[in-house]
Parts: C-alpha cells; structure tokens; sequence
C-alpha cells in the first residue's frame, strides 16, 4: 500500500452526483473503500439503487436517492434525504453533467442548450447551496467540481457544455475565496478523457478531434476517481483553491496513478 491509498475518511458523509455510471460510480466506490458513507444521485434509480447495495455489502453505509439535478428546486430535497439517512454532508462531489446537444451554434435547439448549462451549472450550484450551510456550520468540508479541459478550451460542436464547465471552475473558485477562510476546501478537477458513455455519444457525434479518438486511448474511470478520493484527504491541502488536471505529472506522483499514457 503506498502513502496515497493509506488514508482514511471514516467519519465522512460524501454526497456523489452523477453517481449511477462512470466516473461518478468509481468515485463512490472509491471514497467508500476509504471509509466515507457515500450519498449516491442521479436520475437512474435502478442504477444507484444496486450501487447502494453494493457498497453495503462490502460493509459501507450508502444509500441511493434518485432525483433530476436539472430541477434546481430539488436540491434541498436531496441534501436532506442524504442527511436524514447517513448525516449531513462533509464531501461534495459536483460530477453530474451531460455533453449534448453536440452540434455547431446555429444547429442547437435552445432548449436543449439551456438544458445543458442548468445540469452542468446551475445544478451544481443548487446542491452546493443546499450543502454549504452544514459544512459552514461544522467548520469545514470538501467540495469537488468535476470541470474538464472544455472549461479552458473551445471545442466544436461543445458550445454549451463549453460553456458550462467554465462556469463550473469558477464556481469552485469563487467558493474558495469566499468560504476558504471557513474550512471549506474547493477544488475544480479536469479528469482528462475517459471511458465512459458520454464519450460514446462524443464518438457518435464525428465532431471535433475528441470524438475521432479510439475507445482505448480513453483512461478508465478508476483514475479520476482515484484522485477525487485523494482530493478529500489531508495530502491534498496545499492545493485547495486549485483548477487541478489529471494530465499533471506531479498529482498523478502523488496520488499514485502510473505516469505514462496520460489522457487527453
């Protein structure tokens, strides 16, 4: 066991979004290997529902609430539904998003445009805002925003996902300017490509060089999520307040992911 997987997060409730599939599952799985009690969301009940029973099968504590993070009105729900069963949030992990509608700016439906940003964003904000005021009052937590490189680079056809990631990263920076002083510990973390069934959709798309990309070229979803873990544990302190990529060689060192194949 290296130094990067010794530390534990016994006593932490993690609420995880986007938690039925990709990275958003190997992230719960991952904190909970690590002794955090994990909230699962997303729209897919069946999906959470068997990941729940998984992770208490292993001897964890988890519990799967299905809802639509699209319906910013629900967040509190949400955040209450996971303190009533599991206690209240300390870990945040804002992964749940969408890549579509894929398609150059005069292509898009505005409605599906708009849907994107409220998923991608405002979603994100909603449970942040839903979670903040426990993690204020206990003196501290730690919140993880799934960004990407699209929040930095334009990618055709990408435009509101685009648009929304950049939106996300500043979102966790401006939680650590205003909430940093309070304990809480906000990062924004670029997990690369990785195999999971948005890339599938990017795939189908045709557009722009990500989707011409083979299926193996995509890291698995186990290495993101590995560093999101890390991200929750007392290692990572001197990087709070940062717009983190996986492709970095010295985070990967650290975390303990292997140095070549790094993703795009």
């Amino acid at each position: 066991m290296t130094e990067a997987d010794a530390f534990r997060l016994d006593g932490e409730v993690a609420l995880v979004t986007g938690a039925s599939r990709g990275i958003g599952a190997a992230a719960a799985r991952a904190l909970a290997a690590r002794g955090a009690a994990v909230a699962l969301t997303a729209r897919s009940a069946g999906e959470i529902d068997g990941l729940a029973r998984e992770l208490r099968d292993a001897g964890g504590r988890a519990v799967a609430i299905a809802g639509d993070i699209g319906d910013v009105a629900w967040a509190g729900t949400l955040v209450r539904q996971a303190a009533e069963a599991l206690g209240a949030p300390t870990i945040l992990v804002n992964n749940a998003g969408m890549v579509g509608p894929i398609g150059r700016l005069l292509d898009c439906d505005p409605a599906d445009w708009a849907r994107n940003v409220t998923v991608n964003l405002l979603g994100a904000y909603a449970v942040l805002r839903a979670v903040l005021p426990g993690l204020v009052a206990r003196g501290g937590g730690t919140v993880v925003n799934v960004s990407s490189g699209a929040a930095e680079n334009a990618y055709e056809g990408w435009s509101a996902y685009c648009a929304g990631k950049a939106g996300l990263a500043m979102l966790a920076r401006s939680l650590h300017l205003e909430y940093g002083g309070q304990g809480i510990r906000a990062f924004g973390f670029r997990p690369g490509t990785v195999d999971t069934r948005m890339q599938g959709e990017i795939r189908a798309s045709g557009i722009n060089p990500v989707s011409q990309m083979p299926r193996e070229a995509h890291a698995p979803p186990e290495h993101p999520a590995r560093v999101i873990a890390w991200l929750c544990g007392p290692e990572a302190q001197d990087l709070v307040g940062r717009e983190l990529t996986i492709r970095d060689p010295e985070l990967r060192r650290r975390v303990g992911l292997p140095s070549g194949g790094l993703p795009s």
